[in-house]
């Protein structure tokens, strides 16, 4: 039910992002969304891609401190609330969002997030039928 996200550390200076997707474009690697949270030293650049395990040793083999790690990806409706309702079932779980971010694609809303219970996040998704998306379909868009 999970997907492979890349956390990639960055340092806050001129050019260290520029080569991360540098290295991306020459291997062919799609991205598919993306975000950044930075602090004063460096950020943290996570990425849903084409290849994530292909990305991840590509990343690695060239030095660049990179995480590989599942988050969840569901399917919602794009309508004003849907990420709420949606938040709710987790919460009313007693399960914790560590981070979130979400993007349109193909008019669809996609919300990607990591909790501190994969176990019963799978149990909610089942329960309400909350339509999660496979790696192998986000890299068809």
């Amino acid at each position: 039910m999970t997907i492979h996200q890349l956390s990639i550390f960055v340092e806050n200076r001129q050019g260290t992002l520029i080569k991360v997707l540098h290295l991306l474009k020459e291997a062919g690697v799609r991205l598919i969304a993306s975000t950044i949270a930075d602090t004063v030293e460096y950020g943290i650049y996570r990425i849903i891609c084409s290849e994530p395990e292909r990305a991840y040793s590509i990343l690695r083999d060239k030095g660049i401190s990179v995480a590989l790690s599942d988050v969840f990806a569901i399917e919602l409706d794009n309508q004003v609330g849907r990420v709420a309702d949606t938040l709710t079932l987790f919460s009313e779980a007693g399960i914790s969002i560590a981070y979130m971010y979400s993007f349109l694609l193909k008019g669809r809303g996609i919300l990607v997030f990591r909790t501190d219970d994969s176990d019963r996040t799978c149990e909610v998704i089942r329960q309400n039928g909350l339509k999660y998306i496979p790696e192998t379909d986000l890299s068809k868009f």
